[in-house]
């Protein structure tokens, strides 16, 4: 893969992951059950993925591995449990703004969690994405729909944050295909009992929207952002990610007439912004065994 071709999988990766809401709005069907069938989704893609591939190295795994990727899917799986309640609360717009303050959450927890001290810098990350939220919420409200569904997506950027660090805690000793795979496996099984009542209801072009979810947004997503750090930098993938916001409130507005407010698109840049400059402040190359953080939403 070249360097061009690198960037152009990286843009398509951060499109898939902005249809991430539009899919789960599409889909009229309970937040449990599209994780679920995402989660199933992702499984089989990813072993389709692993078995085309080349390359694809399978570690044997620890204990110690075990419980970092159960962890993981317990995270993963409130992850997207909450941006999708999110979704149908407050609409997609809102959803992937609030979801974008994981970065703040990630130079926060990281400063107490690994004793590392707080830059300047990410000071003013942090500002930024909480004047960002405070601009994308229409009111303050508790009783309002935007604000409940602007909280779950923040819960759900606070559980992506610990996802990331769980992952940089393990020290990216599982190749991230593998990791992917058995996190996926673990947010399937533990949304399965939540699942099951309601499945027979599910009308097939509800699964079409599930599976799609789970195949695009998932399988071929993270195996786009996977295949690309072999040749390109962490940061700049970082970057590149960083307009998957862009890409999911450009299409909620075309398909679902979902019409941002100019203090919402205030917000959103500032939040924009913070997740730029959070990629910038990282250095050195991308390594080759990457965790799933960008591929998990």
């Amino acid at each position: 893969m070249t360097p061009r071709t690198a960037l152009g999988a990286l843009h398509i990766g951060a499109l898939l992951f902005g249809l991430t809401g539009v899919f789960g709005k599409l889909a009229a069907a309970s937040a449990s059950i599209i994780v679920f069938g995402r989660a199933a989704f992702a499984v089989l893609a990813l072993v389709c993925f692993a078995a085309l591939a080349k390359r694809t190295r399978w570690h044997p795994l620890t204990l110690r591995d075990a419980r970092s990727l159960l962890l993981s899917g317990l995270l993963l799986a409130g992850h997207w449990v909450s941006f999708f309640v999110s979704v149908k609360i407050a609409g997609v717009a809102i959803a992937t703004l609030g979801f974008a303050s994981f970065p703040a959450f990630t130079v926060i927890l990281e400063g107490l969690i690994f004793r590392e001290r707080i830059r300047l810098n990410e000071i003013i990350l942090v500002v930024l994405v909480s004047v960002g939220l405070i601009l994308v919420t229409p009111s303050f409200d508790l009783a309002s729909q935007a604000t409940e569904g602007l909280l779950w997506s923040v819960a759900s950027g606070l559980l992506f944050s610990l996802l990331s660090l769980n992952n940089r805690a393990s020290s990216g000793r599982v190749p991230a295909v593998q990791a992917a795979m058995w996190q996926n496996a673990v947010v399937a099984l533990c949304l399965l009992p939540f699942a099951a009542p309601g499945l027979s209801d599910v009308s097939p072009l509800d699964w079409l929207w599930i599976g799609l979810l789970g195949v695009l947004c998932t399988g071929v997503a993270h195996s786009l952002f996977v295949a690309s750090l072999g040749v390109i930098k962490a940061r700049t993938a970082a970057v590149v990610f960083a307009l998957e916001p862009v890409y999911g409130i450009t299409l909620a507005w075309v398909l679902f007439h979902e019409t941002p407010t100019l203090r919402m698109l205030l917000g959103g840049v500032l939040i924009i912004v913070a997740i730029v400059v959070s990629s910038r402040m990282a250095s050195g190359p991308a390594p080759r065994n990457t965790s799933v953080d960008a591929g998990a939403h």
